[in-house]
């Protein structure tokens, strides 16, 4: 079992210690003097961001999947040839100068798109406040996937009304944060904590199993497992799954499945779960379940991250790997 010493020795930036205060920094953010923002009658969504900016966005598609707002994620350069002046164009950059996100930017403002931009700074604060375009400063902590509640939450604070999320659902899942927090943080090292176990598991390849309406947790531990622990990992749909990925098992490898179950999912989508589950419980395959408390989207999805966030942390200094560095991010970047 890890000890508080081996976790401050190899986590040599101490992101843990960012972790351990995510929910307090989720309320101090909506909380904050943030100006908010209303943009009326937005029938379509596009949100620009890579890597932990990124997220957010995935976040965003999730929450907003059942409103009559139509959501595009860019990760990349290019925004869809569907945007035009009624189009809300949100942009994030935790260092302000991603190249991607920057390049969103001024094809959003040349196209004449409704605009804003959440940034620590940067080229990006520079570029809105030449354009006159919102942008809202929120600090980073420690990195940008760190950062994540500061920034989603500081979003909710600015938009929360334009995305017509219920105050009461965002409040909630800072209440579900606080909650979890207390049985996965640095200070409950013990095999009452789920994430601790969840990084015991891992021996091999992840591949991450989720329902419709979660994917972006899926997604987000991908991202964590493959920054903080140096790890290859993969997601897959379960309902898809069942018509192709399934097969692959039939072969003998070191992959692993991990199963993110939504506490109410679709009765159909139950369904398909028992069925994977009893394959692998006839074919002597081990798994890992975590299923999401019950509640609203956003309840469900965050409470999620935060348990697999912390996860690839200790899988991570389990592992004898310090979390922070990405030196190969860090090579790209310099060469763009």
């Amino acid at each position: 079992m890890l000890d508080i010493s081996t976790l401050e020795k190899y986590d040599s930036q101490q992101m843990y210690k960012i972790y351990d205060r995510w929910a307090e920094i989720a309320r101090e953010s909506f909380e904050s003097e943030q100006d908010s923002v209303n943009f009326d009658d937005i029938k379509h969504i596009v949100f620009a961001g890579m890597g932990g900016s990124g997220a957010i966005g995935d976040m965003f598609a999730s929450i907003l999947s059942k409103s009559k707002i139509h959501v595009n994620i860019v990760k990349g350069y290019l925004l869809p040839q569907t945007v035009n002046s009624d189009t809300l164009v949100i942009v994030a950059s935790v260092s302000g100068n991603t190249a991607e996100t920057l390049s969103v930017l001024e094809s959003a403002n040349d196209l004449g798109c409704k605009i804003i931009a959440f940034s620590s700074g940067g080229k990006m604060q520079e570029y809105c406040k030449k354009n006159e375009i919102e942008h809202r400063v929120i600090p980073k902590y420690h990195s940008p996937r760190a950062s994540f509640t500061s920034y989603l939450y500081t979003i909710f604070k600015v938009l929360y009304s334009t995305f017509e999320i219920k105050q009461d659902d965002i409040l909630e899942s800072i209440t579900e944060l606080e909650k979890i927090g207390k049985k996965i943080n640095s200070s409950n090292l013990t095999n009452e904590n789920l994430a601790l176990r969840l990084a015991e598991y891992i021996t091999g390849i992840p591949v991450i199993y989720y329902p419709f309406g979660l994917q972006a947790a899926a997604i987000r531990f991908k991202n964590s497992l493959q920054e903080n622990s140096k790890i290859h990992a993969m997601i897959e749909n379960i309902v898809e799954t069942c018509h192709n990925g399934i097969v692959s098992w039939e072969r003998t490898s070191n992959v692993q499945p991990i199963l993110i179950q939504g506490a109410d999912d679709f009765i159909k989508t139950k369904e398909r779960w028992e069925i994977l589950k009893k394959y692998f419980e006839k074919n002597n395959i081990n798994y890992f379940e975590i299923s999401s408390v019950k509640g609203s989207i956003l309840s469900k999805i965050i409470n999620l991250i935060y348990i697999l966030d912390y996860s690839s942390i200790y899988f991570a200094v389990m592992s004898k790997i310090d979390p922070t560095p990405v030196k190969s991010i860090e090579f790209v970047k310099s060469k763009l």
